[in-house]
């Protein structure tokens, strides 16, 4: 595989969840704890950007740039291994930038980013826009995807199945939020590398399940083909539910503040209010409608993303 900067914690903890089990009368629960990945918080971006940086440094970058929400984890993770590795880093946001600065938004600037606005169907205008600025500066810039999610970054999930299988973890399902695919198209080729023979399921966080799933299964196809792995993957060969996207990304309902409250109230564990408590709501009401079996042993694979929860637009809802 390509080369890797080693930064993250790893491996990170599995651990049991037996309040959260009781309480919801269903199968085992394990937490793959990718929310202590280290650097700024953590979460499942760093896996990714230890591949990613290692590409930027080889091509002699010095200027990382990518693109989120206002709010975004992969943004604060991207800026934290810029500073990290003496790197400048710009970031195309979109959304209503919070006044003053909260939650992932007020760390990007902690961090150091140069920070650019723009309105979501914009993003990849003004990305050009703002890399070919960087080069007429004298920069050298490096682009890295929405999400991490290109054939570099998703190596760090295909590790991530390595990993897990060197734990000796063998969950019959494998639950997590499923966004830019990149995630998901990791932990695919990586559960062939290991052996792996459980199901792996993403909970859509807003994506349509069908185009999700072709998003994954090109960039698992060519992940495989990348690492010199002849393996091709169809949509058919990957699950994705589409039933949690509530009122749309970023947008918390009731059954992500119950999630939230939850986790919290019975094991002590933190989940943010756009991907992770979106997948465990989804978690929750599959256990509640008796998707697993009772003897399946389920494991979330928690992907971070805790300083969201700080951001003011999402306070009074989790405390009302």
């Amino acid at each position: 595989m390509k080369n890797r900067l080693h930064f993250a914690h790893l491996p990170t903890p599995v651990e049991d969840l037996p309040r959260l089990s009781a309480t919801l009368k269903g199968p085992r629960l394990l937490v793959k704890r990718d929310d202590q990945t280290g650097l700024a918080f953590g979460g499942n971006k760093i896996r990714k950007l230890e591949y990613l940086m290692a590409d930027a440094r080889e091509q002699g970058a010095d200027t990382l740039i990518t693109a989120g929400a206002v709010q975004s984890n992969h943004c604060r993770q991207t800026v934290a291994a810029a500073a990290r590795f003496g790197m400048g880093c710009i970031l195309v946001l979109f959304g209503d930038p919070p006044d003053p600065p909260d939650g992932n938004h007020l760390l990007h600037y902690l961090l150091g980013a140069e920070v650019v606005f723009t309105h979501r169907d914009n993003v990849t205008v003004k990305l050009d826009e703002v890399f070919q600025a960087a080069q007429s500066q004298g920069r050298k810039p490096y682009l890295i995807p929405y999400g991490g999610s290109n054939t570099i970054g998703a190596l760090g999930y295909v590790n991530a199945m390595l990993e897990l299988a060197e734990q000796n973890i063998h969950p019959d399902w494998i639950v997590f939020p499923s966004s830019s695919g990149g995630t998901q198209a990791g932990m695919l080729v990586g559960a062939r590398l290991s052996g792996f023979n459980g199901k792996i399921l993403g909970i859509s966080v807003d994506e349509p399940a069908d185009q999700l799933k072709a998003t994954i299964a090109k960039l698992a196809t060519q992940l495989a083909e990348s690492i010199g792995e002849n393996r091709t993957f169809s949509p058919a060969d990957i699950q994705v539910n589409d039933d949690y996207t509530g009122e749309g990304y970023a947008i918390m309902g009731d059954a992500e503040i119950e999630a939230i409250q939850l986790f919290a109230k019975r094991e002590a564990l933190l989940l943010d209010p756009v991907y992770t408590g979106r997948a465990a709501a989804g978690l929750i009401d599959l256990i509640r409608k008796g998707f697993f079996e009772a003897t399946d042993t389920v494991l979330f694979w928690h992907t971070g993303g805790g300083p969201a929860l700080f951001a003011g637009k999402y306070q009074t809802h989790l405390l009302g």
